[in-house]
């Protein structure tokens, strides 16, 4: 039997599912959970539009999110702007 991998962006169809997502992350994650769920939310959304967006190239966007990114938190404010969601603190 062939196994199928699991990819969370089958499941991300929706900005309400996308913020809950996120928002999860964010509060039981760290940076490199975090970096890894804006790749996957990048990739639900088109990782082509959202570089657009973000104003990067995208593989600028597909470097700065990998696992081994890094990427600037310019970057990734703007990513998540990108993706119609804002950053907040509570």
């Amino acid at each position: 039997m062939k196994t199928i991998p699991f990819d969370a962006v089958d499941y991300l169809k929706t900005d309400e599912a996308i913020q809950i997502f996120l928002d999860e992350v964010a509060a039981t994650g760290n940076a490199k959970d975090f970096i890894h769920a804006l790749n996957t939310v990048a990739r639900a959304k088109g990782m082509t539009a959202i570089a657009d967006d973000a104003g990067v190239s995208s593989t600028s966007l597909y470097k700065s999110l990998s696992e081994n990114g890094n990427p600037a938190f310019e970057t990734v404010f703007n990513v998540i702007k990108a993706c119609g969601l804002t950053l907040a603190v509570h």
